[in-house]
């Protein structure tokens, strides 16, 4: 019976099932849960003759969960066309004489959660996409607002260039920056124009390092920085970078309180290059911890933004075949790294 056959297979089956799915561009780790939830969804329905067009618990959840990875639709059909696929090679292999009837609900049961698992994908998208439209306009409007109150106060003379109020325009300009480098980011990402170049990791710091050093100051932050020697290289989208690690500084300067210290370092093996920003939060509650990289989530104290910077990081990281890691410490505060393959110098002729 093909029902126990996944039963008793189904370690294999998830094995060859990662296999197939391996070279998929930006699948770097894949948690195999949901695949596992759905074989079993599988076997009960060949063991019982369930029918095959009931809801799909695990097809549902595996589209929401995708699609807050930064996953495609392609993807999620190729997912679970492969799961069926495996199933059938391993019992071709183990010489297991495939039923006519049970194949035929096997590949429906394959349909009907393709069908689940991208209904649930599109609904979120879609929502998702009218929540961000709404709550980009007001973040948008909110800065410019305070840009405009502020700039009038220091164009009537009755406060000064440099004090207080030249710094919340400052700072509300320096907002508008971020949201307007984040979305173009977010653009790039989608229509997957990515343009890659040698990056001097050294040069790259610099660069971020006297935008960044503005913004602490201005938030009366401690800022350092630690580089690496001038022959570290990756291969990257310079512009994704700077958005993924100007982000990534952003949320730091953002909940840093006052006289706090944020540090930017790059560190380097033979090769992997990694970018970390240190922070002093406080660190998170550990059970906020893996909520970080889902749209439309906000862990701390200060709501302000759309909760989408860290989603972006992701997704900029994977494009370029890296990860973004985060190491929390609990009443310190939090580490992000930016993990990418670092690229080999050529050797001149």
């Amino acid at each position: 019976m093909l029902h126990e056959f996944i039963e008793i297979h189904r370690d294999e089956i998830l094995s060859r099932h990662r296999s197939k799915m391996i070279g998929e561009p930006n699948v770097l780790r894949r948690d195999a849960h949901s695949v596992g939830n759905f074989l079993a969804e599988i076997s009960e329905t060949l063991r019982f003759s369930l029918p095959h067009t009931r809801l799909s618990n695990a097809a549902v959840g595996h589209g929401a969960a995708s699609l807050g990875a930064g996953f495609t639709v392609d993807h999620l059909v190729r997912e679970f066309s492969a799961v069926s696929s495996s199933i059938v090679e391993l019992a071709v292999e183990a010489t297991i004489a495939l039923d006519a009837e049970e194949l035929r609900l096997l590949h429906l049961c394959v349909e009907n959660a393709i069908a689940a698992s991208v209904s649930e994908y599109l609904r979120l998208r879609e929502y998702q996409a009218t929540e961000r439209i709404g709550m980009l306009g007001h973040e948008l409007r909110n800065l410019i607002a305070t840009a405009q109150l502020a700039f009038n106060h220091v164009q009537s003379g009755s406060v000064g260039a440099r004090g207080s109020t030249a710094t919340i325009l400052s700072r509300s300009l320096s907002g508008l920056s971020t949201i307007i480098e984040r979305e173009l980011a977010d653009v790039r990402l989608g229509a997957g124009l990515h343009h890659r170049e040698t990056v001097v990791v050294s040069e790259f710091l610099k660069e971020l390092e006297l935008t960044a050093s503005l913004e602490a100051n201005g938030r009366a932050l401690r800022f350092s920085v630690t580089t690496v020697a001038s022959d570290v290289l990756v291969h990257a989208d310079r512009q994704v970078l700077v958005s993924v690690v100007g982000n990534l500084l952003q949320n730091a300067f953002k909940f840093t309180p006052p006289l706090g210290h944020v540090q930017l370092r790059a560190l380097a093996t033979a090769d992997r290059v990694q970018i970390d920003v240190e922070d002093e939060c406080g660190g998170l509650p550990l059970a906020k911890v893996d909520q970080l990289f889902r749209p439309f989530t906000q862990v701390g104290d200060d709501h302000t933004g759309l909760g989408l910077g860290l989603t972006i990081c992701q997704r900029g990281a994977r494009a370029n075949d890296g990860e973004i890691h985060v190491c929390n410490h609990p009443g310190e505060g939090c580490v992000f790294t930016l993990d990418l393959p670092r690229q080999r110098a050529q050797a001149s002729a």
